[in-house]
């Protein structure tokens, strides 16, 4: 809930977010749902999610979302 909290406090207006997780099985889940509703003047782009077990091996693929 930090997060929310996070984007409920800020006017991300005009800003574009690029979310990213590591996960064990959850991936994004809903979270690019919920920041589009909660920064609906921001331009939300397709997040990245990587498995836990991957994030040593996972360079090209943040160099690619990024």
């Amino acid at each position: 809930m930090a997060v929310f909290t996070f984007l409920e406090h800020f006017d991300f207006s005009g800003k574009t977010i690029k979310p990213f997780c590591t996960h064990e099985g959850s991936g994004l889940s809903g979270s690019v749902k919920d920041i589009k509703k909660l920064c609906p003047k921001a331009k939300v782009e397709a997040g990245l999610a990587i498995n836990g077990g991957r994030v040593s091996r996972a360079r090209k693929d943040i160099e690619n979302w990024i």
